[in-house]
């Protein structure tokens, strides 16, 4: 039996807004409908990215103002990548070629193919590649 990544939790500050600006770039398809102690969008058969407010995932008061930011890779494909990328462009949003230079406005072209990074609303680092 492979081994598969069915779903990620996704820290936020508001679950739904997350969800539905998550799922507006990457071309997905959001459920208000499947709402629940998460905000699941999606992303292929395999995984879903389940976004949950900040404070469902707080234990102590000492945890209350910590907010953990993430890293997310998705590989995709050149036509996918064109789709996403033009949104980003569209919506404004800042990007970059690297960890380190995220708003650079620029990609990179790492092993023969293409690779954006930038933030969602939370501070979480999305990336794209189209090569691995």
């Amino acid at each position: 039996m492979a081994i598969e990544l069915n779903h990620t939790v996704v820290p936020a500050h508001d679950k739904v807004a997350s969800a539905k600006f998550f799922a507006r770039i990457f071309g997905l398809r959001f459920d208000e409908g499947a709402i629940d102690y998460f905000a699941p969008v999606r992303v292929n058969d395999t995984l879903t990215m389940d976004f949950a407010d900040r404070d469902q995932w707080t234990t102590t008061s000492a945890d209350h103002d910590h907010f953990e930011v993430h890293h997310y890779a998705f590989k995709v494909s050149e036509a996918e990548f064109d789709e996403i990328f033009e949104r980003i462009q569209a919506e404004g949003i800042p990007y970059g070629s690297g960890p380190g230079s995220l708003e650079d406005m620029d990609i990179n072209n790492r092993g023969g193919g293409r690779g954006v990074y930038f933030r969602d609303p939370d501070g979480h680092v999305l990336e794209l590649l189209t090569v691995e």
